[in-house]
Formats: C-alpha cells, sequence, structure tokens
C-alpha cells in the first residue's frame, strides 16, 4: 500500500507519496478546466498498478464560490423568513462607499420559499409542517428546474422533524438536499442559513468531482477529503458536506507546519504559505488556532476551520502600472496557464519573473531540471514598464518584490500584532514554492528572529495531508447558565454526541481504542453577543474567565456565565508517515553540496552568490549568505544579512541579522 497527499493549488499540483520506507514528491501543472486531470495524471506517474491510500486537498468548493459555478439552488424557510439571507446583520462590508451595491445571492429572490410550520426555542412544535403548502412548493422548484435544495427551519436542531419531512419530499423529485440540523445544528439561523445554502450549492460539483477521481481509481484504492478544520474525511462525507472542505489545501499546509515544527523544537509559530496564486498565513501559539466566524466571498459559514488569512500575493501574481503611475503586484496571477513570461507562455511580467531577473531562480535547476525557465523573452518586458514607470529594470524587479513583500507583511501583522501577539516570539515557518524567496524579507521587516524551512516546502500541504488525523466536529445549542446547571448535568448532554462520533468515526475505518474525544463549550457573559470557545473541565467556569480575561483583557466575576453551545471534537488516529533523522556532518558545508556562484542581484547590486544542492545538505552545515538553494520543489534565498544550518530532521534554520 502507497500513501499519497495531494494538493491541487492554482499554478501546481503537488504530490507527496510514501512506499515502504521510499519518501517521494511530484509536482506537475495544474489544469483549472478540470483539476481531475492533473490529479489522475500525477496518480498514474507516481503508482499506477500499485494500491493507493489518497489524502486530497480540494479547490473545487472554494472555486464554486468564488467564481460563482455552483449549482442552482433553492431554499426553504419559515413563511416571512425568505429574505433573512439578503437582510442579513445590517452590515456594509464597504461602509464609506456612497455608491455601494450587494451582489445578487446565490440564491436569488424567486427560488426563496417559505412554509408554514412553527418551532419553538424550547422544541416544543407549536404549529404541524403544512404539507399542502410543501408540496406546491415542490411542484415550483421543478418547474424551475432546481439542482439542490437547502432547508433551514427555525430551531429545527432542537426538533429536526419538520426538515427530514421536507427532506423526504425533495428527495423523492431526485434532488439533492442539505438539511440545517445537519449540517449546522446551533442556534443564529442567519449563520445556520448561509452554511446550509453553501453547502447545497458547492455539494453536487464536490459530488461530481469525487465520482470522477473515484472511477479513474482501482478497487482496492481509498480517498479521503481534507477538511477546512486540519482533519480529514471520508469522501462519501466530502460529497454530502462540501462546505466542510472549502479551506482543505491552506488547511493541510498549517498541519505540516504545526506537526513538523514540534519535532522540531518550536511551539510558537508564523505560518507562510506562498503559492503561485495566493499567500496564506496562519499563527500557532502551541496548537492549531480555530475560529468558528468565517466569510466566503461575503457569505457567512459557520464551521470550525482552521484561522487563516490569504491574500493575492503569489509567485503567479501580475504586476502592473495602476492608473495614477503606481507600480503594483497582484491580486490577478498569471496561474498556470499562461504562466509567468518564463514559463514559455505568458506575456506579462510576474512575482516569479522577477527573481528570476534578478539571477535568484536558476532556470536548470527549477523543478529539479525537469523544466526549464525561459530567460531570453524577460528584457523586452522588462524594458518596457520600466520606462514606463521611469525605473531602471533592476529597480523595477526589486520593486515588484518589495510591493509584493508588503501585502504579506501587513498579512502576518493582522494575525499577530493586530491580536496582542508579538512576532518576534515565534518562527517564520515557510513553505510552498514561493515561500523560501521571500521569508527572510519579511522576518527582516516584522523583527522575527528566524525563519525555519522544512524539507520539500513547495509540497509541504500535501505532506501535511498525510499528518492529519480523521476528525468530525459536532456541536448542539444548550442555552444554559452557572445557575442551572453543573458538571454532571453537562456531561450527560455530550453522551449523545459522543455516542454518535464514535459511530461515525468506526464507520469511517477507525477502531474505537484510537478514537479521541474533545469536549468543549462555547461561553460568554450575559449579555454578550458572541462566545469564546472553553474546554471543558471540572471548573470550567473559573476557565471561560482565565480565558476571557487573556483574550479580552478583563474578567468580570459579578456577571452570570452562559454556556450557549457543546462542542464535540472526535478524533481519529491513523498510521501516519514518519520522518527519519538525517546523517550528522562536522563539516561547515559538504563540498558535494555546492553547485558553483553566480552573480544574483541584493539590493541593487549583483552579489557573488553562492548556488547549493539544498538535497545534499545534512544536519551540521552552516552556510553564510548570500545563498541560493535549490531542490525539487522549491527554491530558497538566503540573503547577505541571514546565516542558515540544518538541523537533525534536514530542516533549514535561518537567523536574522
Amino acid at each position: 500500500m502507497i500513501v499519497i497527499g495531494v494538493d491541487t493549488g492554482g499554478t501546481f499540483t503537488d504530490f507527496v507519496f510514501k512506499d515502504e520506507d521510499r519518501w517521494g514528491v511530484y509536482k506537475c501543472l495544474s489544469t483549472p478546466h478540470n483539476p481531475a486531470e492533473a490529479v489522475l495524471k500525477g496518480l498514474q506517474h507516481i503508482a499506477e498498478a500499485k494500491a493507493k491510500r489518497i489524502v486530497h486537498g480540494s479547490t473545487v468548493a472554494t472555486n464554486a464560490i468564488l467564481e460563482r459555478k455552483g449549482v442552482k439552488t433553492a431554499l426553504i424557510t419559515n413563511l416571512g423568513f425568505e429574505d433573512i439571507i439578503e437582510i442579513g446583520r445590517q452590515n456594509r462590508s464597504r461602509l464609506y462607499d456612497l455608491a455601494y451595491r450587494k451582489e445578487p445571492h446565490i440564491v436569488p429572490e424567486e427560488l426563496r420559499f417559505g412554509v408554514n410550520e412553527r418551532t419553538l426555542c424550547t422544541g416544543e412544535i407549536v404549529e404541524d409542517l403544512d404539507m399542502v403548502g410543501a408540496e406546491h412548493i415542490l411542484q415550483k422548484m421543478r418547474e424551475a428546474k432546481v439542482e439542490s435544495v437547502a432547508v433551514c427551519l427555525l430551531y429545527s436542531y432542537l426538533a429536526p422533524s419538520h426538515e427530514k419531512k421536507i427532506g423526504e419530499l425533495v428527495e423523492g423529485l431526485e434532488i439533492p438536499v442539505s438539511l440545517s440540523h445537519e449540517i449546522l445544528s446551533e442556534f443564529r439561523e442567519l449563520e445556520r442559513t448561509s452554511t446550509t445554502i453553501i453547502n447545497a450549492y458547492v455539494s453536487p460539483k464536490m459530488k461530481g468531482y469525487v465520482s470522477y477521481v473515484m472511477g479513474a481509481l482501482g478497487e482496492e484504492d481509498s480517498l479521503r477529503v481534507m477538511q477546512s478544520n486540519g482533519g480529514s474525511i471520508s469522501a462519501a462525507t466530502a460529497m454530502n458536506e462540501s462546505v466542510r472542505t472549502i479551506l482543505s489545501g491552506p488547511a493541510g499546509g498549517a498541519v505540516g507546519a504545526h506537526e513538523i515544527g514540534k519535532m522540531g523544537g518550536f511551539d510558537k509559530i508564523i505560518s507562510f504559505d506562498m503559492g503561485g496564486t495566493s499567500t496564506d498565513v496562519s499563527l500557532m501559539d502551541k496548537q492549531l488556532s480555530l475560529t468558528l466566524e468565517s466569510e466566503i466571498s461575503g457569505y457567512p459559514v459557520k464551521v470550525p476551520m482552521i484561522d487563516i488569512h490569504t491574500v493575492g500575493a503569489g509567485g503567479g501574481s501580475v504586476a502592473y502600472m495602476d492608473l495614477g503611475g503606481s507600480l503594483k503586484v497582484g491580486p490577478e496571477s498569471a496561474g498556470a496557464d499562461p504562466g509567468p513570461i518564463c514559463y514559455g507562455k505568458g506575456d506579462r511580467i510576474t512575482v516569479t519573473d522577477a527573481h528570476l531577473y534578478l539571477g535568484r531562480l536558476i532556470p536548470e535547476h527549477f523543478l529539479g531540471g525537469s523544466m526549464r525557465l525561459q530567460t531570453d523573452n524577460l528584457e523586452p518586458f522588462f524594458n518596457q514598464m520600466a520606462k514606463d514607470l521611469g525605473l531602471s529594470t533592476v529597480e523595477l524587479a526589486e520593486g515588484i518584490l518589495s510591493v509584493a513583500n508588503t501585502a504579506m507583511e501587513k498579512a502576518i501583522r493582522v494575525i499577530s500584532v493586530e491580536r496582542g501577539f508579538d512576532p518576534r516570539e515565534f518562527t517564520l515557518f515557510t513553505f510552498g514554492g514561493a515561500g523560501g524567496m521571500h521569508a527572510a524579507y519579511l522576518a527582516k521587516l516584522l523583527s522575527i528572529p528566524r525563519v525555519l524551512v522544512p524539507n520539500s516546502p513547495g509540497i509541504l500541504s500535501a505532506i501535511g495531508m498525510l499528518m492529519a488525523d480523521i476528525i468530525k466536529d459536532y456541536s448542539l445549542t444548550v442555552m444554559l447558565n452557572q445557575f442551572n446547571t453543573d458538571t454532571k448535568k453537562i456531561s450527560k448532554l455530550f453522551h449523545g454526541l459522543e455516542g454518535k462520533g464514535t459511530e461515525d468515526l468506526i464507520s469511517e475505518g477507525i477502531e474505537e481504542r484510537n478514537i479521541i474525544l474533545e469536549r468543549y463549550l462555547d461561553m460568554r457573559y450575559e449579555g454578550q453577543s458572541y462566545e469564546i470557545i472553553v474546554p471543558f473541565k471540572d471548573n470550567f467556569i473559573e476557565g471561560f474567565h482565565e480565558l476571557h480575561e487573556k483574550q479580552y483583557g478583563y474578567r468580570n466575576q459579578d456577571k452570570t456565565v452562559e454556556i450557549v453551545n457543546l462542542r464535540l471534537r472526535v478524533r481519529g488516529v491513523p498510521d501516519k508517515p514518519t520522518y527519519k533523522k538525517t546523517r550528522i556532518s562536522s563539516e561547515k558545508l559538504d563540498k558535494e553540496a555546492l553547485l558553483g556562484e553566480k552573480e544574483v542581484v541584493f539590493d541593487y547590486k549583483p552579489v557573488k552568490t553562492q548556488i547549493i544542492n539544498r538535497e545534499r545538505l545534512v544536519s551540521g552545515n552552516r552556510i553564510s549568505g548570500p545563498a541560493v538553494l535549490v531542490e525539487y520543489s522549491s527554491t530558497i534565498v538566503v540573503p547577505p544579512f541571514a546565516e542558515a544550518s540544518v538541523d537533525e530532521y534536514g530542516n533549514l534554520i535561518m537567523e536574522i541579522e
């Protein structure tokens, strides 16, 4: 059995595999018109004839939302509540834009249907479901050729019988249906409705994609899909609960960074994943940071996700001059097709082209020599843009990198400084195909003392998928307070969730002895609108006060504490590939690692720079900047102001002056 992690990116599709004791990596250009083509090409290249266990990070759900290419979706809710998704919370995303207009919702007004029924906040049903009205709605949906349906009734998480009846009727039409009590069993109807709609909108697309991939696999092959929460789920679950896969690729990278960081002794890290299209950053203070409040393309989505901040700056980000004559970079990307100019088909300068122009990419060593970069076409494009901006070509190339770095520096500040964390206390953990070329500069801008670059950084997201546990999250709104409950009562309430969670993971092939149950509570002070997540322990009230004080700077012992939701995380621990330590060398740099020297531009001047084969480095090697390290999946730049060393696991540690 060969285990394979697959990460589909905007520019490259990455593969990492382990066959017995042998690790291997592979990258190929993505196929945006049909992402499955690149996935199947890579799987065929790696192990056509062997049984495969695959964990896949997919962008299918994400792209369906961002590009508004999901299926035709209808909403069934309580009569009079059809427009809750339009009204929202009365927030304006652009407060000072006098001409602001909301984009049309993915469920248009004519596909929002109200039905008579009513359940109280206690779970008591006071008005039965109007079956005649429901049948009439189904007839309208049939005439409108609806392709998927979201059902969200008030307080259905307490009494789901009416939602189930509607679900049975819709299934009779052979239309996929998403029921809110199954997708998000919590109060706040706006977020519950929106999350259910997003699931209905993308699930048929995900089902088609996963079915296509599985149809090309063998009978002994298995496929799991990465979730936004840092765990994986079965292909069957991913097809029905696709809303949980929206950030599956970036989540794999965050998991990989967290696990490898811990292994190397770094438990406070800022992960920095720079690919071809975008950059994802996440702060981890001894644990993965999760959020329950997310927005995707303006739509509230309330499922657990790793807290990741994304900006449109990547290796393929396009440089251009705006109407005011200023140099801009991104968010538009050249992607995989046509790609940067140096790939041979592009005609607009990108960040990758700027690196190549300055000598920081080595054409003959790109992708291990399997894809040679073309330098001949760069000069006329740089000459023309430099002339338009009144710069030299070197100033233009340095300026492109500086503008990109500024965007990424801002992203890191959002997740650190703006949330009360001091970047100087963290290590910048960089990965992605382009991350190693920018990390040292970002660390210097933010006064971060060191940078960690793992082995095969360009495919770390795929590695993280192989390290991920099988995770399922469950929640239930209970609305209790500290005076009408206690530890014993809450434990009893957890039992129902735990039984379902254990049963679900056993059905996914995990033995009961390998299942871990983690209990949490959503808690707040009486009168507050939002909650914080607190681990459920005997002294959970004091735990809430302490956590509230840590996050917001104060506690209020006189205020009543409310327990809003129970939250259960069920974790299955599968067999995972392990890392071996590298051999130790007493030499500063092994001779076979040095490929030669060339002039590379740093601070607008050419400097003699070592070119090093990173794959030949071992523990104990040290490198003084400037140096350019090449490997199959990435290129790493050690500037003149940095020194690097190799630790026992082969990680490159850069110390920043």
